[in-house]
């Protein structure tokens, strides 16, 4: 439902809470703000603007533009990254790392992700968020192929799954985050092979 007035039919936010047409709409202004202008560039009114919506919608919803770009990173980290659970275990993850290299070094909420990461090198409170709301449930989706596969006899029953993740995901966040170096699929490709590997079982 949008707000009375001919005046108001370009927002489409409504007074009895959120419209999904209107929060879609931030969250993607937000986006392709970052990746045009840099977080410094990001404004709350600009994304206002930009999405077609009232300043004051966006404050009733969140309370700073990093809100906004948490949101829009999560929701988005949930569509794009939730691992594959066909195949063997090489193929998912095979398909689930060189999806996330894609996500996070080609798309606009890839640019958010190395925006917030560099904007909680500096910010004591945007670094703990950043951590709970994005890295937390990140890790989590990079877990999940590996506890599937321990739970089918594909991996030990002893494995040290949060080693796992560092040894697949680690080099791949290092190259993303700190040497800006490219992730290709035969890098994450390698990753996988390397895993398996080490876990002395036979690539399937």
């Amino acid at each position: 439902m949008s707000e009375g007035g001919p005046s108001r039919t370009a927002h489409h936010g409504n007074r009895h809470g959120r419209s999904e047409r209107a929060r879609q709409a931030v969250l993607e202004a937000a986006d392709d703000l970052l990746v045009e202008r840099g977080f410094a560039g990001v404004t709350i009114e600009g994304i206002a603007a930009r999405a077609g919506v009232a300043k004051q919608t966006i404050y009733r919803w969140w309370s700073s533009k990093v809100d906004v770009l948490i949101e829009a990173f999560v929701d988005d980290m949930a569509q794009y990254l939730t691992p594959p659970d066909e195949g063997d275990l090489e193929h998912r993850l095979r398909t689930h790392l060189s999806r996330s290299a894609r996500f996070l070094t080609r798309t606009a909420p890839g640019a958010v992700f190395r925006a917030l990461a560099g904007q909680a090198q500096h910010d004591p409170e945007v670094a703990a968020r950043f951590r709970a709301e994005c890295l937390g449930p990140l890790r989590a989706l990079d877990r999940l192929p590996l506890e599937r596969a321990v739970e089918r006899g594909e991996l030990p029953p002893d494995t040290d799954l949060d080693f796992a993740v560092d040894q697949l995901v680690g080099p791949l966040y290092y190259r993303v985050l700190v040497t800006g170096h490219p992730v290709p699929e035969e890098f994450t490709d390698a990753l996988v092979e390397r895993f398996l590997a080490l876990t002395r079982l036979p690539i399937q």
